[in-house]
């Protein structure tokens, strides 16, 4: 296999003006034709393991029951067409993020299974419209930590700048509302798992209501997720809610915690950043959720290209795996379960700011073309080692016109412990709904939720 070349040529530089204008309407012509309407690729590439696009998977394999929130894997015939293992990594090496790399050097049973590629997301008629008309009317702005112009799509087709494309990724289509319950798992690094947390998460993104017919104003609410805990016994009872807007410079994130021993619902600032996520039990920071989420201020972000890499794609034995035993594998998920494919995305590079603070001093996000979706990202420390990977497996919700990437897991190399998150397949799957009333998001509202 010849090694991935860069696809995007030049140097695509970082915002570094109030604002980033949207890109010419000849230039916006490419949408539909030469390129997909969220500005992916149409084309396969000249190898043939990619292949073009054709509008995704909307129908759904024999064996899905209509309504359910668990769906049968559409390739699951399909055998690997290589292993990639420590022994035969350096062939490959072009085509492996850096994380992966690591992990197969650091163990000596991890392999990657590569299967036939597949360009499975498909997105909704009016997703895509509105995408190709914000190539010409929206634009970043406060150096881009906010947006402007954008209108229930991708706000960016055609990226100027790893801000932009890092806005594709915030806004990213998973529906307008949908619910799962969950598990999360930490592996300590001896091989034992143990249940970091169980709940029910809720997340909407008014961002995408179809009755919004006007582009998002700066305070606009684009992203809300509310949590229930039941698991562990320590955490049973509690709830959070977190509310992002379109601007962070004008309303940072708001967050609030229910606490059942003091029975009050509190504003808590820390869900961000940095700060360690307990439903990880600390394996993971709030903003490695979905690989990364929240304001994009503490970093300089840089476009760096596109490029044909192996990440993990059309995961359905994982995401819907009902036994957590057969996931949480020692030192790593069960590489049974985990689907690796061939596809290009975009490479977005992060460097802490002078006079910022984190606990990652660089990261590197890998974001599928067709779905916009972080797939992956190496996290750095202060001394530029490596010190954690992060996946986020692709599994496509075919009858829903809907990418699912919500199954997560982070691996951190230095102690050797990784958490699997939102493992789904051991209750009823993920559902996409009708957003909540106004007055389930109040304050007021959580306490309810986290009563035992």
């Amino acid at each position: 296999m010849k090694s991935s070349r860069i696809i995007l040529a030049g140097t695509l530089l970082s915002v570094l003006g109030s604002a980033q204008a949207a890109v010419g309407a000849d230039e916006a012509k490419q949408l539909g034709t030469k390129l997909t309407r969220v500005g992916a690729e149409a084309a396969g590439n000249g190898e043939g393991t990619i292949p073009a696009y054709t509008g995704g998977l909307t129908k759904a394999p024999a064996g899905f029951k209509a309504g359910s929130g668990i769906r049968p894997d559409p390739f699951a015939s399909e055998k690997p067409r290589l292993t990639i293992t420590a022994k035969n990594m350096a062939q490959y090496k072009g085509q492996l993020t850096v994380g992966s790399m690591a992990l197969l050097k650091k163990y000596p049973n991890f392999r990657i299974d590569v299967y036939p590629t597949h360009r499975t997301v498909a997105l909704p008629d009016r997703v895509l419209d509105n995408t190709a008309a914000n190539a010409t009317r929206a634009s970043t702005s406060d150096g881009g930590l906010g947006i402007s112009g954008a209108i229930g799509g991708y706000p960016f087709p055609i990226p100027k700048s790893g801000f932009e494309a890092m806005w594709n990724h915030l806004l990213r289509y998973v529906g307008v509302a949908s619910n799962f319950k969950y598990d999360n798992w930490n592996v300590d690094g001896s091989g034992t798992p143990a249940l970091a947390t169980s709940g029910k998460l809720i997340v909407e993104y008014p961002y995408y209501d179809p009755k919004s017919t006007q582009p998002a104003q700066e305070t606009d609410v684009y992203f809300r997720t509310k949590i229930a805990y039941n698991a562990p016994a320590r955490r049973a009872g509690e709830a959070l809610m977190a509310v992002d807007v379109v601007n962070p410079n004008k309303r940072p994130r708001r967050a609030w915690l229910y606490l059942p021993g003091q029975r009050r619902v509190k504003l808590a600032p820390d869900i961000s950043y940095d700060t360690p996520n307990p439903g990880t039990a600390g394996a993971a920071t709030y903003d490695d959720a979905w690989i990364f989420n929240g304001s994009m201020d503490r970093y300089d972000f840089k476009l760096v290209g596109k490029k044909e890499m192996l990440v993990p794609y059309n995961t359905y034995r994982l995401t819907y795996a009902n036994k957590a035993s057969d996931v949480t594998t020692p030192r790593f998920l069960n590489p049974d379960l985990v689907r690796w494919e061939l596809h290009r995305v975009w490479v977005v590079e992060a460097t802490l700011k002078p006079g910022k603070r984190h606990i990652y001093a660089k990261r590197t996000f890998y974001l599928d073309e067709d779905s916009w979706t972080a797939l992956s990202a190496d996290q750095y420390d202060a001394k530029g080692q490596l010190y954690r990977a992060s996946f986020a497996h692709m599994a496509p919700s075919y009858d829903a016109k809907t990418p699912n990437a919500e199954t997560q897991v982070f691996y951190d190399l230095t102690s050797g412990v990784y958490n699997v998150s939102f493992l789904m397949g051991p209750y009823d799957g993920v559902r996409y709904t009708n957003p909540l009333p106004a007055k389930e998001w109040s304050p007021d509202a959580l306490a309810g939720a986290g009563i035992r």
